[in-house]
């Protein structure tokens, strides 16, 4: 068994909330409240639920792209919540991101030699002709040509635009990749190819990726633990075919009803979820899932769950298993 490459520890992340003539603090948007999980090296942990849980504000906290409100995120024995400007560029070579829309991330101003360059002259690794040749080998391991090399991001795909985010990722030979929603704005048909690449590319680099999606389909494929989440904590985690197989919250539960079935013959039964996701800023006491909840009980409605091992490295916040 691999030893854990990342921990994170009691994460918090709050937004302020102002109101008032003077703007003053009147609240907090609890999006990443007390999050714990960790990564092993080598592998793909996947983080999925409904869009607003919090997962993708998760991501940027632990990277350190948003400041974190409250935790710990220990990488390579190191807390990085604690490094200085300095020590924390350093880490950032280890440390990148895959953003989800490829043309909002990438600079239409830069060409795609300027745009994955950037990071060799920010961190002093290359220049010149050893530049430009380690700019066009990561194109061509991405799965772009040459010509590629000068033309600016709206002249690409959809598709193309990814491979030019994941090439600017890849540049600083990381251990660590973020991947966040990375084909979720692509082409069915694309998805499959981008995926395919995240794949060749894990092998190839050695990578960890912590894989980001509300698709339950990919993360199936392309992970091999899962952590679930709801309105900013986690309820659920353990491996891919623990959560598949043997999933036990009810919130789990609910998301794996939703995948659409390739055996229309097969009954399965859906789960319809009542009511909408309590607000972030508000969230209900106890268990954050009661509001939704058909199973709901009173200790639910009054005390938080703990997150528990129920067994086999599979982890469960629900009052059904106390």
């Amino acid at each position: 068994m691999n030893s854990k490459l990342i921990e994170i520890k009691n994460v918090k992340k709050y937004f302020p909330v102002k109101g008032g003539v003077l703007s003053k603090t009147i609240g907090h948007v609890k999006a990443v409240d007390d999050v714990s999980f960790y990564i092993r090296d080598g592998e793909t942990l996947g983080l999925v639920g409904e869009s607003g849980c919090g997962k993708s504000t998760a991501g940027r906290t632990i990277l350190r792209l948003l400041e974190p409100t409250a935790g710990e995120v220990i990488f390579r024995g190191k807390n990085i919540f604690e490094a200085n400007q300095k020590d924390m560029r350093k880490i950032r070579r280890d440390m990148q991101i895959i953003f989800q829309d490829p043309y909002e991330s990438l600079n239409p101003r830069l060409t795609v030699e300027d745009i994955v360059g950037e990071a060799f002259d920010i961190h002093k690794i290359a220049t010149g002709k050893e530049k430009r040749a380690r700019i066009l080998k990561l194109l061509v391991t991405v799965g772009l040509r040459p010509e590629h090399l000068k033309r600016y991001p709206h002249e690409f795909s959809g598709g193309q635009r990814q491979r030019i985010g994941i090439a600017r990722a890849l540049a600083l030979n990381p251990s660590l990749v973020v991947c966040d929603e990375p084909v979720s704005a692509l082409d069915v048909s694309i998805q499959a190819q981008v995926i395919n690449l995240m794949d060749e590319l894990q092998e190839q680099f050695d990578l960890t990726y912590l894989f980001i999606s509300h698709d339950l389909r990919v993360i199936k494929h392309k992970c091999d633990r899962i952590a679930v989440m709801y309105l900013g904590k986690i309820v659920e985690m353990g491996d891919k075919d623990e959560i598949y197989n043997n999933s036990q919250h009810p919130y789990t539960k609910a998301l794996l009803s939703s995948i659409p079935t390739t055996k229309p013959w097969k009954k399965t039964e859906r789960i319809i979820l009542s009511g909408e996701v309590p607000s972030a800023s508000n969230p209900p006491k106890g268990c954050r899932f009661n509001t939704r909840c058909k199973y709901a009980m009173d200790i639910c409605r009054k005390v938080e769950p703990n997150f528990k091992d129920i067994g086999n490295e599979h982890f469960c916040a629900c009052h059904l298993y106390d």
